[in-house]
């Protein structure tokens, strides 16, 4: 079976716990081949946890969740060292995220130096205790959750962090159990051909102008930046990838923008409409080019 036949199996086995938002998924599935990280945002017991479950259970990784709140410490996340009497040494004991798939259970309920304890692993894929650097277990992915801004308890995530999540997605509905479809070894091998999905300049030249496009927009305080760039584009090969090609088309960077773009952008105080609305108007306002 090749690569592409595994990550449709992959959408189909996710489909039996996650039933209505097989776009969604789509889109979730293409933000892990291209090695990035997703948010989801909502109000509790929609089914947001048992996505990140779903799809580790259908990639075979291991998987780990923790519930953030106020009184998380970093070191739950990253891991401490104590001192082993035996050994006479320190010893390292390793944090939640030490995993393949780490679920970061409403991400925004903990104090920002918790939640800062994460962006080493997610940017940098190590994490560093007492001077010690670490590698986190490849492949890893955060699937953190949020509860809407304003609910009790949440504080609006830093821009430092949302620019590290790859996309953002809102949902859920749940049902059924998922089945391993493929192992780590065959995850790695649907990326490496994600990788080798062609983008051409004309592409690359339109996600740029998208991009600068929010910078100049004047109902936002805060237009994308250049790690939105590169993640775009990344993301972009991903969705070629799951639609049977392998090069990009301005269709593909079209159907993720509005995920990959909204939740870095800072609406203007007063501004008409959501960052979500006005990431749609700016990609409505960018022409598209025309692939030969």
């Amino acid at each position: 079976m090749n690569e592409r036949n595994v990550a449709a199996q992959v959408v189909s086995e996710v489909k039996k716990a996650i039933v209505g938002k097989d776009n969604v998924l789509v889109k979730v599935l293409a933000a892990i081949l291209a090695r990035g990280h997703i948010l989801l945002e909502d109000i509790p017991g929609v089914g947001k946890t048992t996505l990140a479950l779903a799809f580790g259970r259908a990639l075979d990784l291991r998987f780990a969740r923790m519930q953030f709140t106020p009184d998380v410490m970093p070191s739950d996340v990253t891991g401490f060292s104590i001192y082993d009497k035996a050994a006479g040494a320190m010893t390292y004991q390793p944090g939640a995220v030490m995993c393949n798939l780490f679920l970061a259970d409403e991400l925004n309920r903990a104090t920002s130096r918790t939640q800062s304890a994460l962006l080493e692993a997610m940017e940098e894929g190590q994490v560093t205790v007492d001077g010690v650097s670490r590698p986190v277990p490849q492949p890893f992915v955060v699937i953190a959750t949020q509860n809407p801004v304003g609910a009790s308890g949440t504080q609006r995530l830093p821009d430092s962090q949302l620019d590290r999540f790859l996309q953002r997605a809102e949902f859920l509905e749940q049902h059924g159990f998922v089945d391993r479809v493929v192992d780590r070894e065959g995850l790695e091998r649907m990326r490496q051909a994600v990788d080798a999905v062609h983008i051409s300049d004309e592409i690359l030249s339109y996600i740029i102008s998208l991009v600068n496009a929010t910078r100049r927009h004047p109902q936002l305080i805060q237009g994308a930046s250049p790690r939105a760039t590169l993640s775009i584009a990344s993301v972009s090969r991903a969705v070629a990838f799951l639609r049977n090609r392998d090069y990009v088309v301005p269709e593909d960077v079209q159907c993720i923008w509005r995920e990959a773009c909204a939740h870095r952008l800072l609406p203007a105080p007063g501004a008409e409409g959501t960052a979500g609305d006005i990431a749609a108007q700016v990609l409505r306002g960018v022409d598209s080019p025309k692939i030969r």
